[in-house]
This record gives C-alpha cells, sequence and structure tokens, in this order.
C-alpha cells in the first residue's frame, strides 16, 4: 500500500473526531441552519471548510509555527477570535424569536445572502488558533517531512471535503420539516442557549495558552 494512503488513513482517523466534536463551527453551522433556512446552514458549511483549507496552506508553509511559537502573534489571533465568539454570543442573546413561516411553505425563517452565510463559517472557523495548532501536532506526529506538499494539500482537500459533507448532513437534517418545526417553536430558548455557547467558547479561546 502506499505510504501516501497510510498516512491519510491516519489522519482521517484522527480528524473524524475533531468533525463530530462540539464547537463553535457546530454551534454555528447548527444556529444558520435553525434561524436561516437548508441553504444557509450548507453555505455556512462550505465556508468553514473552505477556512479549513485557509489553515493548512499557510501551516504547510510554515507560518502556523510561527505563530504558535510567537506569543504576539498567537495573542492577537486569540483574542479577535474570543471578540467575534463573543460579538455573535451577545447578537444571539439579543436576538427575538424568530417567526414561523406558515405550515407547508418552504419559506426560511430569517433570509441571509449566501455571501454572509459563507463569511459566517469562514470567519468563525479562521480566527480560531486551534486549527493551527491542531495541524501543527497532527501533520509532526502522522506525516513525514518528506511528503510533497501537493500531497499534503490533497490530504487537507479530503478532510475539508469530509468536513463540509458533516457540516452539509447536520443542517440537511436540522432542516427536515419536523425537526425545523421542533426546534422552531423553541427558537427564542435556542437563540439564548447558541448565544451562552459562543461565549463560552469566546471565554475558553480567551484563557487558552499556546502549547
Amino acid at each position: 500500500m502506499s505510504p501516501y494512503l497510510g498516512e491519510l488513513a491516519s489522519l482521517m482517523a484522527v480528524f473524524s473526531f475533531a468533525i463530530v466534536a462540539p464547537g463553535a463551527d457546530t454551534a454555528m453551522v447548527m444556529r444558520q441552519s435553525l434561524m436561516h433556512g437548508r441553504r444557509a446552514g450548507i453555505l455556512t458549511a462550505f465556508g468553514v471548510g473552505t477556512s479549513l483549507l485557509f489553515h493548512l496552506t499557510y501551516t504547510i508553509l510554515g507560518l502556523g509555527l510561527i505563530v504558535s511559537q510567537s506569543l504576539l502573534l498567537f495573542s492577537v489571533v486569540k483574542w479577535a477570535g474570543a471578540a467575534y465568539l463573543t460579538y455573535m454570543g451577545v447578537m444571539a442573546l439579543r436576538a427575538p424569536a424568530p417567526t414561523l413561516p406558515e405550515a407547508g411553505t418552504n419559506e426560511v425563517i430569517a433570509p441571509m445572502s449566501d455571501a454572509r452565510a459563507f463569511g459566517l463559517g469562514f470567519v468563525t472557523n479562521a480566527l480560531n488558533p486551534k486549527p493551527i495548532l491542531f495541524f501543527l501536532s497532527l501533520f509532526s506526529a502522522l506525516v513525514s517531512h518528506e511528503t510533497p506538499a501537493l500531497v499534503k494539500g490533497a490530504y487537507g482537500l479530503v478532510m475539508a471535503t469530509c468536513l463540509i459533507l458533516w457540516f452539509s448532513a447536520v443542517s440537511c437534517f436540522l432542516t427536515m420539516p419536523k425537526v425545523r418545526s421542533a426546534f422552531a417553536r423553541a427558537g427564542l430558548w435556542i437563540n439564548r442557549v447558541t448565544g451562552a455557547v459562543f461565549i463560552a467558547f469566546g471565554v475558553r479561546l480567551a484563557l487558552s495558552r499556546a502549547e
């Protein structure tokens, strides 16, 4: 078997756990799907996946190592991410209960532009320093230094694709008529819970340290 296939299998075995683990990306996709509909949720998933490639690119180029070793740069990224998540949390806490569409219609609760939906997913993941450290530790442990950058990029494409498919599946499930109706009836509490989750992740990120 090709050593590259072995590396990819090892990467995916670890990454699969990271995909399903709850985090800020999960909270964002869930909120987007429930508040703005399936299209917004899937576009947010594409934003998260694209941002993953962004992290991978500068990790391969060595910039991720510089950030992880520089207390100043790590702090800038960390506080920007913490501020963004806290802001999103406060906005969610202040948001009113959504208005339910009429039964039998496909109308979304609160329409959102495609660009904004994609951007929210991208920024949520991009302003999180954890993927930098995750890729550094993962690649240093599982990927040989002799593996060509092009092959590493291919690994990243597979990982990003799996991430997009997972979050798109989450969005599709949450926007099934019965599921969506149940969640929509509890819209005000969903806003409060997701707001608290975003703030909690923001605080957790603010208290984190580069290892």
